[in-house]
């Protein structure tokens, strides 16, 4: 095989890695919410699956690290493919940061509801804000990679992820207290949204 042949399978490797995130993240997310007796996926957080306390925890978190090296691969994958897109370069630099602070976010669980609130449950706010905004922008910049429809899907994407994240925003102090009816699927459709656009995105790029 040449130099160029390997370096584009890598590259292939690295971007399938961004499906594997997708797939992994939700699916870990699906059967974390059915293997706890008494926690609803409708009306329960999914970062509840990770707290402090949580029965969940010890088999989720060390999913969600695979799943942030999947996706910082998956950027690396992204930049690798640019060739002279910058745009796109630069939706792969910041897929990889956005890996690397989920990475970190790790380290700063929040509490169950209806305990005592702490610092982690602070910079577990703080991190998942730096997440949000990270979203919007490698979606933004990513939206041009194929077209008008993807970036018409990318912006559909954008609405989804904000309309919800606000409602969930809205439900968050009651959500803290205990379960809120529908704000595990309202947070959800915020949550799976990116991760979708990530398995489109990494769909596009193989098939160019």
């Amino acid at each position: 095989m040449s130099v160029s042949g390997k370096a584009s399978t890598v590259t292939n490797i690295l971007l399938i890695c961004g499906i594997l995130y997708s797939l992994l993240n939700i699916s870990t997310d699906i059967v974390a919410s059915m293997s706890w007796e008494g926690y609803s996926y409708t009306d329960q957080a999914a970062s509840e699956l990770t707290a402090i306390g949580a029965p969940t925890r010890p088999f989720v978190v060390p999913l969600l690290v695979i799943c942030q090296v999947l996706v910082i691969a998956f950027g690396i994958g992204v930049m690798r493919s640019a060739v002279k897109k910058r745009a796109l370069r630069i939706t792969g630099v910041l897929l990889v940061t956005f890996g690397v602070v989920g990475l970190a976010s790790l380290f700063f669980p929040m509490n169950l509801p209806g305990t005592e609130r702490s610092f982690t449950d602070t910079m577990h706010l703080v991190f998942g804000g730096v997440a949000v905004l990270l979203i919007l922008l490698f979606i933004g910049f990513g939206s041009g990679a194929r077209g008008k429809w993807f970036r018409l899907y990318s912006i559909a994407t954008i609405v989804i992820l904000l309309v919800f994240g606000a409602l969930a925003g809205v439900q968050g102090p009651q959500a803290a207290t205990g379960p809120v009816p529908w704000f595990g699927v309202i947070e959800r459709m915020s949550y799976y949204s990116p991760m979708h656009w990530a398995l489109v995105l990494a769909v596009v790029l193989l098939r160019d």
